[in-house]
């Protein structure tokens, strides 16, 4: 037994052991997360119950359990109408359940505002549509896609009276820098600025006013529904987001349902309370904050790492610094959100609208919470993981290398940037693979340096000059923390909070993804068989 241990092979056993049960934790994990967050936009049977005390009740079967008191098997059935009911879901014990029926008619919306709808169509009445359709049900996905298309004619509204908004801010900004610089100096160029913003505005005016005029037209088409109380209800069609009977959809018709589903939330803004709708901001603003914080921990962590194994001598000093970096990688994120409230924020920030934008004050422009002081929080935060794994990649390179191209006349740098730096390349993106993964998922440090529940705008558009770095951005993560623990109705969220730590894990997949495949390129590219 004795020589058994001392073979190794327990320890080699018990680190088996302990992968394998890692990589199980990990699939389970990613399954339960994946289960909960596809399901969810796959279209569910409509239920119609009737109840022992003459009631009904229809809805979806979100799940089934025993009732932790009684022990009596029920289901919760997500009931929609919230306006109507007040709640989304209620639970309904199945010894209460006298009948069980799926109606084919039975008719599913998605809504702008109140969540899904659930009921029966009876009519509808579209004044100033020309409807060829005679059945009720045809005649209402005909008025949908006519007002659908009333809608997309107003897309070109929409974005001039976006360009004339921010046509109207930058000349307000401009009267305020050349009020700033004195009235009765520059009353001249006042005058010109303001009677251009003043026609602005009246363009933007009159575009608002017919945007508003069509709105109304189209607002007057209703269909009218009952639910399953029997009490009706009329909604504009305008309102209306997409319209479903899946206790009638084909296989082929409920997968059309189910990739349209998934392009909105690829592609589309977030509504109700971020609870519906889609993730496209968070998700853009996710990205690009990851890669501003790779542009600006990468290149710094570099440079920190060549000099401290390379260029530094051995000492004291040397010495703290390592172990300064070390502890660095250990300190609580929330820990940098707060200096980066303090340095970024109100130090840089504040000092840039002093003496950049001071007609601006006391409204900030920089000194407020931004992608940009978000992205170098972040980057502060992980770039003692990339100096680390730089100075180990640069540490095990052979010193014959060192000493074999300094012999042939090589000077220092060149052998740095010629010989040493490729073959440490894969250390370096082993470095930023990991420092990617850690800041794509941080969220208190944002919380204080710039992230925000709704933005308005996005850090990029096709205005001069392009990336908006003082604007607040939307974030997965702290999407998942807003929906999940935030929301007024809970239960009727966490479906979303599946679907964005779907996303968000994707991300961080598909971003390490492609930094292994570089990393394995340049490993194969510029590892030498010394090495």
């Amino acid at each position: 037994m004795k020589k058994f241990w001392k073979t190794g092979e327990p320890y080699v056993l018990v680190s088996g052991a302990a992968l394998a049960i890692m990589l199980v934790m990990t699939l389970a994990l990613a399954g339960v997360i994946m289960t909960n967050g596809l399901g969810y936009f796959w279209p569910r049977a409509l239920v119609k119950l009737e109840l022992k005390d003459g009631s009904f009740a229809l809805g979806q079967v979100m799940q089934k359990e025993k009732n932790p008191i009684s022990g009596i098997r029920r289901f919760q059935l997500k009931v929609g109408n919230r306006d109507i009911f007040g709640q989304d879901f209620r639970w309904v014990d199945e010894q209460d359940i006298v009948s069980r029926t799926m109606p084919a008619d039975a008719v599913l919306l998605e809504r702008r505002e109140h969540g899904n709808y659930f009921g029966f169509l009876q009519g509808v009445t579209a004044d100033g549509l020309a409807l060829t359709a005679a059945a009720p049900y045809e005649k209402l996905q005909q008025g949908l896609k006519l007002v659908s298309a009333k809608l997309d004619d107003t897309d070109d509204i929409k974005k001039k009276m976006s360009n004339l908004n921010y046509t109207a801010e930058s000349l307000r900004l401009k009267l305020l820098k050349l009020e700033y610089r004195g009235k009765e100096k520059n009353a001249a160029e006042i005058g010109e600025v303001t009677a251009v913003r003043e026609k602005a505005l009246a363009e933007f005016t009159a575009l608002n006013e017919q945007f508003a005029k069509i709105q109304a037209g189209i607002g007057t088409v209703t269909a009218q529904f009952t639910d399953v109380t029997g009490a009706g209800k009329d909604i504009a069609l305008v309102d209306i987001i997409a319209l479903q009977r899946p206790n009638s959809m084909s296989f082929l018709a409920k997968c059309g349902a189910y990739f349209e589903r998934l392009r909105e939330l690829l592609l589309d803004d977030p509504r109700e309370s971020n609870t519906e709708g889609g993730l496209f901001p968070a998700i853009f603003g996710t990205v690009m904050m990851v890669m501003l914080m790779s542009v600006f921990s990468l290149p710094f962590g570099v440079v920190a790492a060549i000099y401290l194994r390379e260029y530094a001598r051995e000492g004291l000093m040397t010495r703290m610094v390592r172990i300064a970096v070390n502890n660095l990688a250990g300190v609580p994120s929330i820990v940098y959100g707060v200096f980066g409230l303090g340095f970024f924020v109100y130090g840089i920030g504040g000092s840039i609208d002093s003496l950049f934008f001071p007609e601006r004050l006391p409204t900030p422009t920089f000194g407020t919470g931004g992608i940009l002081w978000s992205s170098l929080t972040l980057a502060l935060l992980t770039v003692p993981v990339v100096i680390v794994a730089t100075e180990e990649s640069l540490a095990s390179i052979p010193k014959g290398i060192r000493e074999g191209s300094l012999a042939l006349g090589a000077t220092k740098f060149q052998t740095l940037t010629k010989n040493l730096l490729p073959m440490a390349t894969p250390g370096i993106m082993t470095g930023l693979i990991l420092s990617m993964a850690r800041a794509a998922g941080e969220v208190a440090p944002l919380m204080i340096v710039g992230v925000v529940k709704l933005a308005p705008t996005l850090p990029f558009d096709m205005n001069f000059p392009f990336f908006h770095m003082d604007r607040k951005f939307m974030h997965l993560g702290f999407h998942i923390y807003d929906v999940g623990f935030q929301s007024p109705n809970v239960e009727a969220a966490k479906p979303m909070v599946y679907v964005t730590t779907m996303l968000l894990l994707a991300i961080v997949v598909v971003a390490c993804s492609t930094a292994i495949y570089l990393r394995n390129r340049m490993r194969r590219k510029y590892t030498s068989s010394t090495f």
